[in-house]
């Protein structure tokens, strides 16, 4: 494997083979750089445009970090309309892998003989074979996640890179010349809408990536995810179980039940309840009425404080949910600041019942500081959880093009993540964005948790999450356990049982929950907290999925995780399953029961 740069300058000739509107790399400056200079953490080219390009790589744990800069040093206005983050080339591989992503099906791997995906050199070596991938919008995960590896099925070993990639992104595997290549960046001109003017003097540096090398892709997924750094807050460095009362309310909070949940959850040790979406809806529902955040006098009659305060006065920090960077159009926003949303061709970005706050300006900013910020540290909240549900598409009006916009508003966002943290230090900060469709680095390394999908009640639960080992750190992926009144014993661990592979999040009937099911959340809780430090800190080593279909799965799933000579082993039985063995270790702890199908049992054990 090899470093360089793949980039394309507006006006550059395409490297030819049928190339133009396949891909822009190989193009005419990428092939006449001249190589300035060449270290271990830098290079330096120069282009006949009078660019100066620059990489520059350090270690980041297992992996190593890169990013490319642009420079104008010549005397004309120059436009890139491709700008790569990562290049590798000479890389001996024969299968591609990836991971595909919808709504509540998050993460799943696919793995694609490079032949099938007809990625082979032609016979005379003519033509460059280009397979071109990714994600347009805001919403950065929901396709497929910004990573990928180029794997050599005999030999087990992997080459791969993993993108910071908040917004559209790309990933290209090219087969070109006698190995293949591997490049990734932000969505290019064709791919995004995205092109960048560079007047003389100016520079532009592309987003972060990552990029390792390992033995079989477990060690590659463990070396990228934890040359993460994310920004876990102080008092959530222990993972401590997370109550949030959607899936019990449905957006429809109220302080009475908040005062009674909280009361029956305070001998439990829970660390956080959530109030999630509603609290300040006015007459519709929760979607069309956020924007103006001010707490409904009839579900609070004493104010959001007084919920708060009940929290705390049970034990807990107190969270609440906002979806910030939109607003309804039932809310009063809607129209008193009707100039402060995007525009693509002069036209408002409509999804749905959601218009986007302009992020970049200053008036949006101050509004949502009081309404967002200030609510939140006035009334004693230390947590806050930050969901996205639609997606702006390939950018917005105001740049010298769409997919610029684009970079800039979501670049602003996460400014504003950031305010957050530095106005009310010590907070937590949960990133949802319907469910998983941020789960991306640049996203994670803000913010201390997030949630894992918006699979609430499925049974496909276990399979997602596994999913995510592959690239989020656990002590960040936040699980759904929903319990119901209705549910039989079996079901009930089933739920419990898949907190164990992330963060524990309890919701669902809490109040009606009978004495025996309250038995086994206490139990779930102690295994949970027993296996805490190997969720956070451990390194997942198997995972064995026989299930196709998530919305109606078969067979089983075993995920083994290490740490030291410690496993933690979650096994799940799924429709016409078989029976699973025990783990041949010491077994220290168990928690579960595999009777039949849809159970599940989670052990603790010491390697023999």
């Amino acid at each position: 494997m090899k470093y360089y740069v793949e980039l394309y300058v507006r006006g550059d000739a395409h490297h030819g083979g049928y190339t133009s509107g396949m891909t822009n790399c190989q193009t005419e400056t990428t092939r006449t750089l001249k190589l300035i200079s060449d270290s271990e953490e830098t290079t330096v080219w120069s282009s006949p445009h009078g660019l100066t390009i620059t990489q520059w790589r350090k270690a980041s744990g297992d992996a190593t970090e890169i990013v490319t800069e642009v420079k104008n040093d010549g005397g004309k206005t120059v436009v890139l309309d491709m700008l790569a983050s990562f290049a590798l080339k000479g890389i001996e591989a024969d299968t591609l892998c990836r991971l595909e992503s919808f709504w509540s099906a998050e993460g799943r791997l696919k793995r694609d003989n490079l032949i099938d995906l007809n990625l082979e050199k032609s016979w005379s070596g003519h033509s460059i074979r280009a397979l071109k991938f990714g994600s347009v919008g805001s919403m950065p995960v929901k396709s497929y996640f910004p990573m990928a590896a180029l794997e050599n099925s005999k030999t087990g070993r992997c080459v791969g890179a993993m993108l910071y990639a908040p917004s559209s992104w790309q990933i290209e595997v090219l087969c070109f010349e006698d190995s293949y290549r591997l490049v990734g960046g932000m969505a290019d001109r064709d791919f995004g809408a995205w092109s960048k003017e560079l007047k003389p003097g100016e520079s532009f540096i592309s987003p972060r990536a990552l990029v390792t090398e390992a033995e079989n892709l477990y060690d590659l997924c463990d070396k990228l995810i934890k040359a993460q750094k994310p920004n876990i807050a102080p008092v959530d460095r222990d993972m401590p179980v997370i109550f949030n009362e959607w899936c019990t309310a449905w957006g429809n909070p109220t302080y009475e039940n908040i005062k009674n949940i909280s009361e029956k959850l305070a001998p439990l040790g829970i660390g956080y309840f959530v109030i999630d979406a509603g609290w300040y809806k006015d007459k519709a529902d929760w979607s069309s009425s956020t924007g103006d955040w001010i707490p409904n006098s009839d579900m609070f009659p004493g104010g959001i404080k007084e919920a708060a305060d009940c929290i705390r006065k049970n034990g807990m920090i107190p969270g609440l949910w906002f979806e910030l960077e939109t607003a309804g159009h039932n809310s009063k926003a809607w129209e008193a600041f009707s100039d402060k949303f995007l525009k693509r061709d002069g036209y408002p970005i409509l999804a749905g019942v959601r218009k986007f706050w302009d992020m970049e300006d200053p008036s949006v900013i101050e509004y949502l500081t009081e309404r967002v910020i200030n609510l939140l540290r006035d009334n004693g909240f230390g947590y806050v959880k930050i969901d996205y549900n639609e997606t702006i598409g390939p950018g917005c009006d105001g740049y010298e093009s769409a997919g610029e916009g684009l970079r800039r508003k979501v670049s602003a966002s996460q400014d504003f993540f950031k305010r957050i943290a530095r106005e009310i230090p010590g907070i937590v900060i949960e990133s949802c964005a319907s469910g998983g469709h941020r789960l991306e680095p640049s996203f994670m390394e803000i913010c201390s948790q997030s949630c894992f999908s918006d699979a609430h009640e499925c049974t496909s639960i276990p399979i997602i999450a596994a999913n995510l080992h592959r690239v989020i750190r656990l002590e960040q992926s936040q699980v759904w356990c929903v319990l119901r009144t209705s549910d039989t014993p079996e079901r009930t661990v089933y739920s419990l049982t898949n907190t164990f592979l992330g963060r524990m999040c309890i919701s669902g009937d809490i109040l009606g929950l009978s004495d025996q099911q309250m038995d086994m959340v206490r139990e779930a809780i102690a295994f949970y907290r027993k296996a805490a430090h190997i969720i956070r800190d451990g390194k997942t080593t198997r995972i064995e999925t026989t299930a196709r279909s998530y919305l109606h799965p078969e067979g089983y799933q075993i995920v083994e995780r290490v740490l030291g000579n410690e496993k933690l082993s979650v096994l799940h039985r799924f429709a016409n399953s078989p029976e699973l063995p025990v783990p041949d270790d010491n077994i220290i702890d168990s928690f579960g029961e595999l009777s039949g199908d849809f159970t599940a049992k989670a052990y603790i054990s010491q390697i023999k």
